[in-house]
């Protein structure tokens, strides 16, 4: 892979994520604020955006989302196939409602 066909990547996600979260807020805010891990402030400024401003925004050469799952704990939960499936997402998401959300800096 070089570097343009990375930034294309990084483009396609990060306009893909920015249009996701926007629908999640338009459809159920406290849901999204949950599911993307950020705070009020940070919705709101991404529910404002403009489509020219999202399409500027994902053109960053920088993923504009993070990871959540810092915690081996966590992944290995969403990720087990095992027969208590259900059981670990559900702890899972439990656990993860107590982790800090992202605040704007």
């Amino acid at each position: 892979m070089n570097s343009t066909q990375l930034q294309e990547g990084i483009r396609d996600l990060n306009l893909t994520y920015l249009m996701l979260a926007q629908q999640m807020v338009k459809e159920d805010r406290a849901a999204a604020i949950f599911r993307l891990g950020l705070s009020q402030d940070l919705v709101d400024v991404i529910a404002g955006l403009s489509p020219a401003q999202v399409v500027k925004m994902a053109a960053s050469n920088m993923l504009l989302y993070r990871f959540r799952f810092d915690e081996a704990l966590l992944l290995n939960m969403v990720s087990d196939y095992s027969k208590d499936r259900m059981m670990s997402r559900a702890h899972a998401a439990i656990l993860m409602s107590g982790q800090p959300v992202e605040e704007l800096a």
